[in-house]
């Protein structure tokens, strides 16, 4: 069977995070997908669990690893899109659960040249903890949502607005008429596109906002447009402690910015 679309995550040694992960891919409402981990250096006793899981679930499940030399997100990513069988990508980060027809709205929602960004609930910590493979698979997120809205209200949780699923696409077109940039943890596009740009820029080697502004700016040079899925592309993000954010990767953001070359040279092909 020709799989059509290639589910990308970002990984780093959270497997009961990616556990989580994988129930909520596990009960999408359509089937036709296949899951890459692109792992940027996991250790051999996490890699080894992650083999265990590939007979688990109801997708092919193929785990892409290199071995742990700092912060190397772009550099696995692409290797990931090299390994894609789909013709079509979705880039989710992996500490965000999809909600159940999370595959099908990046599908459905499709064009050429249009890349789709999505965007995600910022769950607090008693609200992850609360998380398990079973109850996500049983809708928990989806049924007890009143649960998350409270503790947005009285609680840590955030943007919890982002949560609120609409099927109706001529409503949710209504809300989604604001342009909205690209976030690296919830978006799709197809791989030729990708390939077009020469996938993402490697230099980028420390934890930053830079990476995803990189490779909007370099699609929207090649012509591509970006467009939101809020609220259709829903995604519920666990909680963690946030990464120092580094200056350097914007201080090359700007580099790109002036050179304004769709394709970068550092990227899946050298040159």
């Amino acid at each position: 069977m020709l799989i059509r679309t290639s589910v990308i995550i970002s990984f780093y040694q959270k497997l009961d995070y990616l556990k989580l992960l994988l129930a909520g891919f596990s009960v999408q409402t359509v089937g036709d997908f296949e899951i890459i981990i692109a792992d940027d250096g996991s250790s051999p006793s996490v890699v080894d669990e992650i083999r265990d899981l590939t007979k688990s679930y109801p997708f092919p499940l193929t785990h892409v690893w290199h071995e742990d030399r700092g912060f190397r997100k772009n550099r696995i990513l692409n290797r990931a899109i090299v390994a894609a069988q789909g013709e079509y990508i979705i880039f989710v980060d992996g500490d965000c659960i999809p909600h159940p027809r999370f595959v099908e709205e990046h599908v459905k929602n499709a064009a050429p040249n249009i890349v789709l960004t999505g965007r995600r609930v910022n769950m607090s910590q008693k609200m992850t903890d609360v998380l398990t493979p079973e109850n996500i698979k049983a809708g928990y997120l989806q049924k007890q949502f009143w649960r998350l809205l409270m503790d947005g209200l009285t609680g840590s949780s955030t943007y919890v607005e982002k949560g609120v699923y609409i099927r109706n696409q001529r409503l949710a077109g209504i809300f989604n008429r604001k342009k909205r940039g690209l976030i690296g943890c919830n978006f799709s596009l197809h791989k030729s596109a990708l390939l077009e740009v020469n996938g993402f820029d490697e230099r980028y080697e420390a934890p930053s906002i830079g990476e995803d502004s990189d490779i909007q700016f370099r699609l929207e040079l090649a012509g591509k447009k970006i467009c939101s899925v809020n609220l259709q592309a829903v995604q519920y993000h666990l909680y963690h402690k946030l990464q120092d954010r580094a200056q350097v990767n914007l201080d090359l953001f700007e580099t790109v910015k002036q050179e304004k070359r769709a394709f970068t040279p550092f990227g899946i092909i050298r040159k």
